[in-house]
């Protein structure tokens, strides 16, 4: 079930009842669209309570979004330049980048990927959005690094933060948060 709701306060909130979802989740998205997504064996009143309960962490993480940097929407043109510039670029950081920590990945390729900077699968091959070139250099090589770390842990555990704060210099929570400020175009 998907239908929307007018909260008097957040505006439109997208209801989704659906079988995969195993609790009530709310999720922001930065153009401003809100989901409340939960199991069916969760009524629409619980769900709607759990909503009401977190109308100033939605609130907050709004405004957060709107005192992000804006990008502008890149044109075809733009796009290509930026996949020039990654395809040139990337790669042969990653490599320098996998030599120095000794962390070996399998393959990589470049993407015009809007959800995510990066991401590496089980058999070690990193994916990485071109829109990384729209980074500052030191951010890209946060990306870049905790991509590596994937190939060691293939999940956010406290093993793979460890392992990725030590490579950083302990600068992890600092890079991520600074990362956080900015979004794919």
């Amino acid at each position: 079930m998907l239908q929307s709701f007018d909260h008097p306060r957040l505006g439109e909130i997208i209801l989704s009842q659906t079988r995969r979802s195993r609790r009530v989740s709310l999720s922001v998205h930065p153009s401003g669209r809100i989901r409340l997504s939960f199991p069916p064996y969760i009524s629409l009143k619980r769900a709607l309570a759990f909503l009401e309960s977190k109308v100033d962490w939605v609130e907050a993480t709004l405004q957060k979004y709107k005192n992000r940097p804006s990008t502008p929407k890149p044109n075809s043109e733009q796009i290509e330049a930026l996949r020039l510039k990654a395809k040139s670029y990337l790669p042969a950081r990653l490599e320098e980048l996998s030599q120095i920590t000794g962390l070996k990945y399998n393959k990589v390729t470049i993407r015009a990927a809007r959800t995510k900077w990066g991401s590496c699968t089980g058999q070690n091959n990193i994916s990485l959005s071109l829109y990384l070139m729209t980074l500052p250099k030191h951010l890209i090589d946060y990306v870049l690094l905790h991509e590596l770390c994937h190939t060691v842990h293939h999940n956010h555990s406290p093993k793979f933060h460890a392992l990725l704060d030590k490579i950083l210099g302990g600068k992890e929570k600092i890079l991520a948060k600074e990362l956080r400020l900015y979004s794919i175009p």
